[in-house]
């Protein structure tokens, strides 16, 4: 894998600022959207699905689909709450997975995080530890509230840097069963300290000061800016791999949204900043005795965050690495994402 510098990393920390634009692709992928009622998959025929709204407690009204399974009558069901990627909408990965565990008998809701997608919260495409976190336990409260589904029996899935905001939130909601991720990316380390936490105090400092600076266009704008690329029409071929993988999924007919920031024009440039002054998962330990399920590619740039998670957690706790995976097959590869081993895992148990 090509070296990752810190330079890369402010250059493609939020993906979505790092993405070629590629004309005659975005015609295609606007078709194939249109073609798939703007889902990124095909809807199981074994599997409901209706749009749902709610709120979390700062007031946000959150955009979900809740998905069930057409034989589940009047049984009460176990539960789970998905969302992610870091920047992705319910009709991309989250939607995905949903659809695949109502499909394994489980009542599912895929939501737009706050300030993204069909979600409310202005100015939009802005990230927050909390509110992000705060998500997951509202997506929580709506599964409770369900006649079909059993309280007691609530788990959730976080994918990519939601992964992080799934185990936030199990730490301190103890109404969290079990948790599992995939593809785990810990976006206030990145922000704080580089890939392989190799940013040198200086560059923070530099970071810290870009964005600083930022606020005061953004304040005289009264709005906030968005990056703009200096990339080609098409991927050159020397950047890194990921930086390949995410184009292959973000860019393509193969997991394109419009409403997607990452398929387009990315996170706000001041939206690290809170994540660079934060810290996450000080308190990971105390998901025990819940269980918890990592999942990670082995050629994935973003492996290392899964380990270290892993070593940072209490038991009971399982990693598991998919042979041969980068970090995007996580996001859709039906046929790489260990589906079985994650109905096993909440089957077992949300009990």
């Amino acid at each position: 894998m090509k070296i990752v510098t810190t330079a890369m990393v402010l250059s493609f920390l939020f993906i979505g600022q790092a993405f070629a634009q590629n004309k005659k692709s975005n015609q295609t992928k606007m078709n194939v959207t249109e073609q798939n009622e703007h889902y990124t998959f095909k809807l199981s025929d074994k599997v409901i699905r209706k749009a749902v709204t709610f709120k979390n407690r700062y007031g946000i009204t959150l955009s979900g689909d809740l998905y069930l399974p057409k034989n589940a009558d009047n049984e009460k069901l176990a539960a789970l709450a998905i969302s992610g990627p870091f920047g992705a909408v319910k009709e991309q990965s989250s939607g995905l997975y949903a659809n695949q565990m109502a499909e394994r008998g489980f009542a599912v809701i895929a939501f737009d995080p706050s300030y993204t997608g069909e979600s409310g919260g202005e100015p939009r495409d802005i990230a927050s530890p909390d509110i992000n976190t705060e998500d997951f336990s509202a997506a929580v409260d709506f599964l409770g509230l369900q006649h079909n589904v059993d309280r007691n029996k609530i788990g959730i899935i976080g994918i990519c840097g939601f992964a992080t905001f799934a185990l936030n939130a199990t730490i301190a909601d103890k109404r969290v069963k079990a948790v599992a991720t995939t593809s785990a990316y810990d976006i206030s380390r990145v922000s704080a300290k580089g890939y392989y936490d190799k940013m040198t105090p200086e560059e923070r400092t530099k970071a810290f000061e870009t964005m600083s600076l930022q606020r005061w266009v953004d304040a005289e704008n009264g709005k906030p800016e968005y990056p703009t690329t200096h990339l080609p029409e098409k991927l050159k071929g020397d950047e890194p791999q990921f930086v390949k993988d995410y184009f292959d999924y973000y860019k393509t007919p193969r997991g394109y949204h419009k409403r997607s920031l990452n398929s387009n024009k990315g996170w706000t440039k001041t939206n690290s900043l809170s994540f660079a002054n934060s810290v996450m998962l000080s308190y990971i330990k105390e998901i025990s005795p819940r269980p918890m399920l990592l999942i990670a590619g082995e050629n994935a740039h973003s492996k290392y965050m899964s380990e270290d998670i892993y070593k940072m957690a209490s038991e009971p706790k399982e990693l598991m690495i998919i042979p041969n995976a980068v970090h995007v097959d996580l996001y859709d590869r039906v046929d790489v994402i260990p589906f079985e081993k994650l109905d096993h895992f909440f089957r077992t148990n949300l009990k």
